[in-house]
């Protein structure tokens, strides 16, 4: 008989080519604010409602749902919004857990790579490294505690934290919003462009949450990022190589980012490298490690 799993965050790319590694081997349902197919299931988080049914038999859950970080201003609004997201679910997910009785074999969470902090820095960052100071790793920090709090109340054997870098996929997503830019030749790098900006291709990203629900042995957090570094300038350049196109274009200058972003744009000019070795010693291989391949794969 099939596993079951729980996925929240249904509408995001991540979930939506997850559920196709995974439906061979498990019965995969879905938590959504709006039913559209028979294994989709509503709750409303603000409301801290669900329909409990979807627990029926769950051995594992992934969570990922949670607001775009990128997509607006961080108005004071906002920023409750991008927390609330991430730990008002999990707590919903955990208190209907403990009603229901429910021992999870395994907790799988979103988490991002910002843990560490919006900084450049000559540092690779690894999981044992402390978080960051800013709003960023402050939303990844409270994200990861609400996960814990599963393993810590004894309602799942383990619980796994994803630190996820920028997921490149041509469907969603900063390569989605890069590619039209560079098409038409504007397109140029961010700031200084030597802001490091960790990235995994999208199988990639799919195949370590496959990995974290099939291996018992996984537990705590990992960072989800290719092992080869690469700068914001590196990337765009090698996005406009794989296009078979030319950056006319200088740079764009940090203080309008700042006009147009707020707040926002640190996580655009800043970041460093993290390592990619933990989640390799479990013995995961990438599919995609080398940047160029993964975008000829993706845009070819």
């Amino acid at each position: 008989m099939k596993e079951t799993v729980l996925i929240t965050g249904a509408g995001g790319m991540i979930a939506r080519e997850l559920s196709k590694k995974l439906e061979k081997e498990y019965t995969v349902r879905f938590l959504t604010r709006k039913k559209k197919r028979d294994h989709d299931f509503e709750w409303d988080i603000k409301k801290g409602t669900m329909d409990e049914s979807a627990l029926d038999n769950v051995s594992h859950i992934i969570h990922l749902a949670g607001t775009n970080i990128s997509e607006k201003r961080w108005t004071k609004e906002r920023k409750q919004e991008l927390i609330s997201s991430r730990v008002d679910s999990a707590a919903l997910l955990l208190d209907t857990v403990r009603k229901k009785k429910i021992k999870l074999k395994s907790f799988i969470s979103a988490s991002g790579i910002n843990y560490y902090g919006t900084v450049t820095t000559d540092k690779i960052y690894r999981e044992n490294d402390p978080p960051g100071n800013d709003f960023l790793s402050e939303v990844v920090v409270l994200w990861e505690r609400s996960a814990d709090d599963f393993k810590e109340q004894n309602l799942a054997e383990r619980v796994v934290k994803v630190r996820t870098a920028v997921v490149l996929s041509k469907e969603d997503g900063a390569l989605k919003k890069m590619i039209p830019t560079i098409q038409y030749g504007i397109g140029s790098p961010l700031g200084s462009g030597k802001q490091y900006m960790p990235w995994i291709h999208i199988e990639d990203i799919c195949s370590i949450y496959e990995t974290a629900l099939k291996n018992p042995d996984m537990d705590g957090p990992y960072n989800a990022v290719s092992p080869q570094h690469t700068t914001n300038e590196d990337l765009t350049k090698k996005i406009a190589e794989v296009l078979k196109k030319t950056l006319f274009m200088p740079n764009v200058p940090a203080f309008v980012l700042k006009l147009i972003f707020g707040e926002l744009a640190d996580a655009l000019l800043e970041g460093s490298r993290a390592s990619a070795q933990k989640i390799q010693d479990t013995g995961f291989k990438f599919k995609f490690p080398d940047l160029k391949e993964a975008l000829e794969n993706l845009l070819k």
